[in-house]
Formats: C-alpha cells, sequence, structure tokens
C-alpha cells in the first residue's frame, strides 16, 4: 500500500465530511427512508439506497435527508421507501428497484408528483393535513 501524503489525507478528509453531511438532518425539509431489514438486503435495497444518493447528487439536491430502517413489515413488496416531503403525503413505495429510486428523486421530490404504480401504502385522504 503506498503512502498516504498530507495533501491525500485532507482530500479523503473532505470526500468523507461531504458524505457524513448527507446524514445530518440539519437543514433538511425531505426524508427518503430506505428499509434496510434482511428482507429488503436480499431484495435490492442497497443498489436502490445508493441509486437515490447517486440520483440526489447529480440534480445537487442537498435539502433531502437520505437513511436507512430496519423493516417496515412489508416484505412482500421490498424494497420499500418511505418519503416524507413538505406538502406531500407520507407515501411507502413498494418493490423499488434503483431505476425507481431515481424516478422517485425525479418525480417525488422534484416534481411533487406520486409514482402512482409503486405506491404501497399511503394516508386515507381523510387524515392528510
Amino acid at each position: 500500500m503506498a503512502k498516504l501524503t498530507l495533501n491525500d489525507l485532507r482530500k479523503l478528509r473532505d470526500e468523507k465530511q461531504k458524505t457524513m453531511a448527507k446524514r445530518d438532518p440539519s437543514h433538511k425539509d425531505a426524508q427518503i427512508i430506505v428499509g434496510m431489514g434482511t428482507c429488503g438486503i436480499a431484495a435490492g435495497a442497497k443498489e436502490t439506497f445508493n441509486a437515490i444518493i447517486d440520483e440526489l447528487d447529480a440534480k445537487g439536491i442537498t435539502h433531502v435527508l437520505v437513511r436507512q430502517t430496519g423493516c417496515m413489515g412489508l416484505c412482500h413488496s421490498e424494497p420499500t421507501v418511505e418519503v416524507i416531503a413538505p406538502n406531500m403525503p407520507v407515501v411507502i413505495y413498494g418493490n423499488v428497484d434503483a431505476e425507481t429510486g431515481r424516478q422517485i428523486v425525479h418525480a417525488h421530490i422534484i416534481g411533487k408528483t406520486l409514482v402512482d404504480n409503486h405506491i404501497c401504502d399511503k394516508p386515507a385522504m381523510d387524515i392528510v393535513r
């Protein structure tokens, strides 16, 4: 293994700080939560998580907190992704592969529309504020 220079270490530190800033909830008004229980991981949730992160980065979107959780209890619909965004109902999407994850970023986060063909659960209209 090659020795790291001080500049290499600084560059590595800066990269890691940027990565960690994505997990900081400060100044974030939306959340994307990926179910990463064993059932979700087996169904491809890691790829979905990475695709969502990559798409947000590609679009320069920094106001969304992306995090993971355990099993959401919807094992038949894994990978599952919950989206909480201002002025939108809280929605759980099911069968979210990497491409659908990117679609959620475009439609739900940017376009403020639901990805209807993947909605697994959403609140009834009488309880949405």
